[in-house]
């Protein structure tokens, strides 16, 4: 069995040291999905709700959340990120908006957790912003779906945006 990244031989935690890689383009996307019940899907695809602009105000969250990865996720290393991008879909047949959080950088270590990280917090917001229309609403399938850079290159689960 290969040892742990983040365990050193004594199995102690610590945060893995990055400094011999090299800086390459790292990309990462996820996604999720915020389902509502019926009855309350007209209000959110006509986007009127009683908080406002739920969309926007996901979208910033999402964007303030992935910077702060390293502070929520503890071996998390900080990074100097250079884009996120946050994209709402509507699915009728499913009552549902799909979240897709997408990060970039040119670092040594990828931005995985900022992506599910920046999601996730759109996904949750959405969720806030709405809750006062039903508590039913569920956010399911926070997942990611593609990642590019470094040593272990491409990974695509689904097609990125």
């Amino acid at each position: 069995m290969s040892q742990f990244s983040h365990l050193t031989k004594k199995g102690e935690l610590h945060m893995v040291d990055v400094s011999e890689k090299l800086d390459t383009e790292r990309v990462a996307v996820a996604k999720a999905e915020v389902i509502f019940p019926e009855e309350i899907y007209p209000q959110i695809i006509s986007q009127e709700i009683p908080k406002g602009d739920f969309l926007a105000c996901a979208k910033v969250a999402g964007i303030l959340a992935a910077k702060k990865t390293p502070e929520l996720i503890p071996l998390c290393h900080p990074l100097p990120i250079t884009k996120i991008d946050i994209e709402f879909k509507f699915i009728p047949e499913k009552f549902a908006i799909e979240v897709t959080g997408k990060v970039k950088t040119v670092a040594k270590t990828g931005v995985e957790m900022e992506a599910l990280i920046a999601t996730s917090i759109a996904a949750l917001t959405i969720y806030d912003m709405c809750k006062s229309l039903h508590k039913g609403i569920k956010i399911t399938d926070i997942r990611l779906i593609y990642k590019s850079g470094g040593k272990s290159g491409e990974f695509i689960l689904e097609e990125k945006v």
